[in-house]
């Protein structure tokens, strides 16, 4: 039987959750960044992610393709 995308994108939607309650135990000022990096995971969890069998390497991915948009955007 193939391998579900569902689950792929549930796997990173749980990477996310991990990721900002590791967070929370941040201090303070760096709380918003671990909710930008969990935010970034889940950006492309609609798309995309049919070639990934590991959650955690489409969560990494997608963090890597935000960071890339926002340097170049950012002069």
């Amino acid at each position: 039987m193939g391998r579900s995308i569902g689950s792929v994108r549930q796997g990173v939607n749980e990477i996310a959750r991990r990721w900002e309650r590791a967070g929370r135990a941040l201090r303070k000022e760096d709380q918003p960044y671990a909710a930008r990096l969990a935010a970034m995971a889940r950006a492309h969890t609609g798309e995309g992610f049919y070639a990934f069998d590991d959650p955690l390497e489409a969560a990494i991915f997608s963090v890597f393709i935000e960071l890339l948009k926002e340097r170049d955007v950012d002069p």
